[in-house]
């Protein structure tokens, strides 16, 4: 099998010095067709478990609103999850909440190192290239999740999520506190679940302060809430990076 680079990532807006990279590992539900359908219905390829829906138009909004551009997903993560690294088992899901992934059952080493190949690498390379021109002073990864999971509904509406540097997501936390959305920290998720990869790896390194977003997916699909969403995130963002800027933790 063979995919081209352009197809696994995507790179939206324009590349140049900013102070923040927004970065949407799960921006895209697309099986190449060389991939075929991993033995699933079209329904399941275009629910929550293939990708996270509104997620990529957060990200472009987010993105024009401060000037720059996001590293975007081009594929389903059902194919590989580039919030992963190639060693998580969960990189390339035999299940994923309550389906099975016929395709990914039985993956031999070669299929998986092709999958490694064909979509992590390219997109580990294009966030890393884009870092280097945009010299951002933050990362912010942007994701979405489902309202009920595992038949159980969640309350948090947007989940702020990190790793061991909280400077970032402890100012927006304390921005969004009595805010019109429910704003948790490191809830759905947290680093205990493997999701706090890329932040490792693209931001850590660089000492970058950085966050990753996770907001409920129904209130991204009500145009009027995502922008209500938007503004808020934005606000939040905005006040984190000058918090920071302040405290010379920035320049």
């Amino acid at each position: 099998m063979t995919l081209d680079d352009s197809e696994a990532v995507k790179i939206e807006g324009d590349i140049a010095p900013a102070d923040i990279l927004f970065v949407c590992e799960h921006a895209s539900c697309t099986f190449p067709p060389e991939f075929g359908n991993l033995g699933l219905s079209e329904d399941v390829r275009r629910s929550h478990v293939a990708w996270d829906p509104g997620a990529l138009a957060l990200s472009k909004e987010l993105a024009k609103r401060f000037g720059s551009s996001v590293v975007a997903g081009g594929v389903s993560r059902l194919l590989y999850d580039c919030n992963r690294p190639p060693e998580a088992p969960d990189a390339v899901p035999s299940k994923s909440e309550v389906f099975d992934i016929p395709g990914n059952v039985d993956l031999s080493e070669e299929d998986r190192a092709a999958r490694v190949a064909q979509i992590y690498q390219p997109f580990k390379e294009a966030v890393e290239q884009v870092i280097e021109v945009v010299h951002p002073k933050a990362i912010v990864t942007v994701h979405s999740f489902t309202p009920v999971y595992h038949g159980n509904p969640r309350a948090v509406e947007i989940g702020i999520l990190h790793d061991r540097d909280t400077r970032l997501a402890d100012s927006m936390l304390a921005s969004m506190e009595g805010g019109p959305f429910l704003t948790l920290r490191n809830d759905p998720y947290g680093p205990e679940h493997g999701v706090t990869h890329s932040l490792r790896i693209y931001a850590l390194p660089n000492k970058l302060p950085n966050v990753m977003l996770e907001v409920r997916n129904d209130l991204l699909a009500d145009e009027a809430t995502a922008a209500q969403i938007a503004d808020v995130l934005e606000a939040a963002i905005a006040q984190g990076i000058a918090e920071l800027r302040d405290a010379g933790e920035i320049v």
